[in-house]
């Protein structure tokens, strides 16, 4: 059986269904709120390249290396994709990434309650040692909000990889492991159950 497999994570502000090539339109439109294949610094689909990421995504997985999710709203609406990836089964690590939400939704709720969902699921289910967040270093609002969720940098790989203009990307790689979930997990679910959840 591969690992992780696929399942569907349900919350009151989000809910998580394995990527399908059914989720495709909405998909499109979730990008299109905000036009986010715009920011040079992240990679998300344009509406006529979200089929091949999708194929992208799914070949991933099928080769054991990446879970992918398509992220829905209270209402059951697309809004975003997320992601395990870098699985290493041997020895339980996963990455949570390759995220991106349509704009209506950046800054609610549904991110903490996704990551909480992915990261419950990581130390509970999976027995994972450590997860991990990587992103750019220009991108500020993704480092932000992993540092609010209680993840610690790691460090900073530099010229790690190229953006997608082909600038070099100095990659920042944060962590959670498996003693600091029970803090974490404390602090995700006083930020849901107030009002203040729906500033991260």
């Amino acid at each position: 059986m591969p690992w992780p497999e696929p399942v569907v994570l349900e919350g009151r502000h989000a809910s998580l269904l394995p990527l399908s090539h059914d989720h495709h339109d909405a998909l499109v439109e979730a990008a299109s709120d905000g036009n986010l294949w715009e920011l040079w610094y992240t990679s998300v689909p344009t509406a006529e390249g979200m089929r091949a990421e999708i194929d992208r995504r799914l070949d991933l997985q099928a080769k054991g290396s990446m879970l992918p999710f398509t992220v829905l709203d209270p209402d059951g609406t697309p809004v975003g994709m997320t992601t395990y990836m870098h699985i290493d089964a041997v020895h339980r690590r996963v990455e949570i990434g390759s995220t991106w939400y349509a704009r209506r939704v950046q800054r609610t709720g549904l991110n903490t309650e996704c990551k909480l969902m992915l990261l419950r699921h990581a130390f509970e289910t999976l027995d994972c040692i450590a997860v991990e967040f990587r992103t750019s270093f220009f991108n500020q609002p993704s480092r932000r909000a992993i540092e609010r969720l209680g993840a610690k940098l790691d460090g900073i790989l530099r010229s790690h990889q190229r953006h997608g203009d082909g600038t070099l990307r100095d990659t920042c790689v944060y962590s959670i492991i498996a003693s600091e979930w029970p803090a974490v997990q404390s602090h995700l679910a006083f930020k849901l159950a107030h009002r203040g959840a729906d500033k991260m």
